[in-house]
C-alpha cells in the first residue's frame, strides 16, 4: 500500500473512532482536513443519522466543495430542507455545469429562488446550461472556455494568456471563433508555445475536428472522446456558435454513471440509490420492480397450471421443469447482456442487426444441441425412460434458440419503443424463457402422454 493511501486510511480510521467516542470537536477538525472527495465518500458510506451529523460539522466552505462529489440522491437528501437563500452561499462557487446539475435535482421553486439571487451575468450563464437536458452535451458543458480570433498572431495570444494569469482546468486547446462567435477551429497550446510568435492563429489552428453539437447525447459524447482520445472538446449550438466546452472529467462521470445504470438497471434499481438511505425510501423504490416480477412469475405459473393433470400423472416432469427454464434464462441473459453492452458502445446499427441475430441464433442452436443431448441422456438414465429424455431435450433446444432470439431482439425493440433495455430487458426476457420453456416441455409431454404411461 502506498504512503498516501496509508495516510488517508489512518485519517478515516481516526475520524471514525472520534465519531464513535462522541468527541465532536475532534471530528470537526479531522473532517474539515479531509480532501473533499474523501469527505464525500465518508458521508455516502454513513447511515442517515451519522451522515446528518457529519454534514453539520462541515464548514460552509467545505460543504460547497463536498457537494460536488456527492451522489445525486445523497446530495438531494442533504439539501432538500434548505431554502434558496440558504443554498446560495453553498453553491455560488460551483462550476456552472456542476451548479446546473444540482439545480436540476431541486424543486422548481428553490431553483427560481437561487437564480433570483445571482447577478445578471451568472444567471444568464446558468440559464444557458439549464436550457439543455442534463444528459446532453449542452447539459454537460462548462462555459469557462478561452476563445481567440483567427487573424491575431501567436505572440498576442501568449500575452493574452499571461494577462489572464490562470487557465481553466484541462485546457489543452483554445477555441478559434470569428467576430460572430462562430466556431472555426482549434488552436493547440503546444503550437502557441512552439511556433514562431509571428505566426497567425489561422496558420496554426486545426480545422479538421468537428465541434460537438449541444443536443448530442452524453453517451455519444463519451464515445467521441474515446475514439478521438480527447481531453476537451468545444460545444456549439445549431447555428455553429460556440457555447462552451466539455472536459474529460465530465466524460468520466458519464461513463461511470452509464456503467452504474446498466449494472443496477438489470436488478431494477436506480443507479443513484443511496446504499445507506432510509428504509421506507428503499422499500418504495424496490416495490415497483418486485410487483412487476410477481406479475411475470404469475404468468409463468399460469402456463404450468394449464398442464396440471399431466404433471400429476408424470411426477418426473415436476423434477425436470426448472432445468429447462433455468438454462433458457441463462442463455438469454448472456445474449441480452452482450447486446445491451454493444448498444452502449454504439456498435449496433441497422446494417449489422441481421448478422447479429443470425449469429446468436446459430450460437443458441449449437448450445441447444450440446446441452439438450447432455440433459436428455441424463434424464433418460435417471428416470429409466428414453421418452422423457427426448421431451426435455427437445424442449431445451427450443427454449435456447428462442432465448437467443429474444436476447438479441429485445434490447433493440425496447430502445425503438423508448424503453430502457437495461431496465426492462431482464424482466421481459425471463418471462419469455419461462413461458416458452414450460410450454414446450409440458406441451410435448402432454402430446406424448399416452406413450409415457
Amino acid at each position: 500500500m502506498s504512503t498516501e493511501s496509508s495516510r488517508k486510511r489512518k485519517q478515516l480510521n481516526a475520524l471514525t473512532q472520534a465519531l464513535e467516542s462522541g468527541t465532536f470537536e475532534r471530528v470537526r477538525r479531522l473532517l474539515n482536513n479531509l480532501p473533499a472527495p474523501e469527505a464525500a465518500h465518508l458521508l455516502e458510506t454513513s447511515p442517515p443519522r451519522q451522515r446528518e451529523l457529519l454534514w453539520q460539522l462541515l464548514t460552509q466552505d467545505n460543504e460547497a466543495e463536498v457537494l460536488q462529489y456527492l451522489g445525486e440522491e445523497v446530495r438531494g437528501e442533504l439539501l432538500k430542507g434548505l431554502s434558496g437563500e440558504e443554498l446560495v452561499p453553498l453553491i455560488e462557487d460551483l462550476e456552472t455545469d456542476d451548479l446546473a446539475d444540482l439545480l436540476q435535482q431541486l424543486p422548481e421553486q428553490v431553483t427560481s429562488q437561487v437564480l433570483a439571487t445571482l447577478d445578471q451575468q451568472n444567471r444568464s450563464r446558468l440559464e444557458s446550461v439549464l436550457d439543455y437536458p442534463e444528459d446532453t452535451a449542452g447539459g454537460l458543458m462548462d462555459l469557462d472556455v478561452i476563445s481567440v480570433r483567427p487573424e491575431i498572431n501567436l505572440e498576442t495570444v501568449q500575452r493574452y494568456l499571461r494577462r489572464r494569469g490562470e487557465l481553466p482546468a484541462m485546457t489543452d486547446r483554445l477555441a478559434v471563433v470569428n467576430r460572430a462567435n462562430e466556431f472555426v477551429g482549434l488552436l493547440p497550446l503546444s503550437r502557441v508555445l512552439l511556433s514562431e510568435p509571428g505566426t497567425t492563429v489561422r496558420e496554426a489552428m486545426i480545422t479538421d475536428e468537428e465541434p460537438i453539437p449541444a443536443h448530442m447525447s452524453a453517451r455519444e459524447v463519451a464515445r467521441i472522446f474515446e475514439r478521438r482520445d480527447l481531453v476537451s472538446a468545444p460545444v456549439v449550438n445549431e447555428h455553429g456558435l460556440l457555447l462552451g466546452r466539455i472536459t474529460i472529467d465530465d466524460v468520466v462521470d458519464v461513463i461511470r454513471e452509464d456503467a452504474d445504470h446498466s449494472m443496477m438497471g438489470m436488478a431494477g434499481l436506480d443507479e443513484d440509490e443511496d446504499t445507506f438511505g432510509p428504509v421506507m425510501n428503499t422499500v418504495r423504490q424496490r416495490s415497483v420492480w418486485l410487483c412487476l416480477n410477481l406479475l411475470t412469475a404469475l404468468a409463468a405459473s399460469a402456463v404450468i397450471n394449464l398442464f396440471q393433470d399431466t404433471i400429476n400423472q408424470v411426477v418426473a416432469l415436476a423434477v425436470l421443469m426448472p432445468i429447462v427454464a433455468s438454462m433458457g434464462g441463462i442463455a438469454g441473459s448472456q445474449t441480452l447482456t452482450l447486446v445491451v453492452r454493444a448498444m452502449a458502445l454504439g456498435q449496433i446499427h441497422d446494417k449489422n442487426t441481421r448478422y447479429l441475430l443470425g449469429k446468436e441464433l446459430a450460437v443458441g442452436a449449437f448450445n441447444g444441441l450440446i446441452w439438450a443431448t447432455v440433459v436428455g441422456v441424463t434424464a433418460a438414465v435417471w428416470f429409466d425412460n428414453p421418452k422423457i429424455g427426448f421431451i426435455i431435450a427437445a424442449a431445451m433446444l427450443i427454449n435456447l434458440v428462442v432465448a437467443a432470439a429474444a436476447g438479441a431482439l429485445l434490447p433493440i425493440t425496447l430502445k425503438r419503443m423508448g424503453i430502457d433495455p437495461a431496465l426492462a430487458g431482464t424482466v421481459v426476457l425471463t418471462t419469455i424463457t419461462d413461458v416458452v420453456g414450460f410450454m414446450a416441455f409440458l406441451g410435448l409431454a402432454t402430446l406424448l402422454l399416452a406413450q409415457l404411461l
